[in-house]
């Protein structure tokens, strides 16, 4: 389910956002195109954003929406075919029964995760087209290029993240 991504070097930049938000895929500034990388925020001694890594960074995204709406689609008809199915359920012993069920849950918990990661990812591409992508939704401090090229729904630092955890 993850994909590999790059890691990079590190110099200094920080570039403050001043970008208006606009929802993704919503045609008025439209894609990888309307980012400018030098507004993208990085941490002190990661070399800033290129064109290059913003157009990339948004084709995986684009990428990730189209596969994570397929999953949503095949786990939904996969639920209908087992509902459908648990009504058949005319001598099947407590052993058939119970793997029908851990089966639903097991699709159901699959879908309820890729509409999760789905949401994740309309709202990191809308970041990134808009405002805020790579500022710390807690700390305002720049999420870092690193883990956002590693993780780019990312919305807080490591950090704030490592707080959020403990708990």
């Amino acid at each position: 389910m993850s994909t590999a991504r790059r890691k990079t070097g590190t110099t200094g930049h920080t570039a403050a956002s001043s970008r208006t938000h606009v929802p993704a895929g919503s045609g008025a500034r439209g894609g990888a195109e309307a980012v400018d990388p030098a507004d993208l925020p990085v941490r002190p001694g990661e070399e800033p954003w290129t064109a290059a890594e913003v157009a990339e960074l948004h084709d995986e995204l684009a990428a990730d929406l189209l596969r994570l709406r397929s999953e949503i689609e095949a786990s939904e008809a996969a639920i209908a075919g087992l509902m459908r199915d648990s009504n058949d359920g005319a001598g099947d012993d407590q052993v058939d029964a119970g793997t029908k069920n851990i089966n639903r849950e097991s699709e159901l918990s699959l879908a309820n995760n890729a509409r999760d990661s789905l949401a994740q990812t309309e709202r990191a591409l809308a970041r990134l087209e808009g405002t805020g992508f790579g500022l710390c939704e807690s700390c305002g401090q720049p999420v870092g290029k690193a883990r956002l090229q590693a993780f780019p729904r990312a919305t807080l630092c490591v950090s704030c993240k490592a707080k959020q955890e403990r708990r």
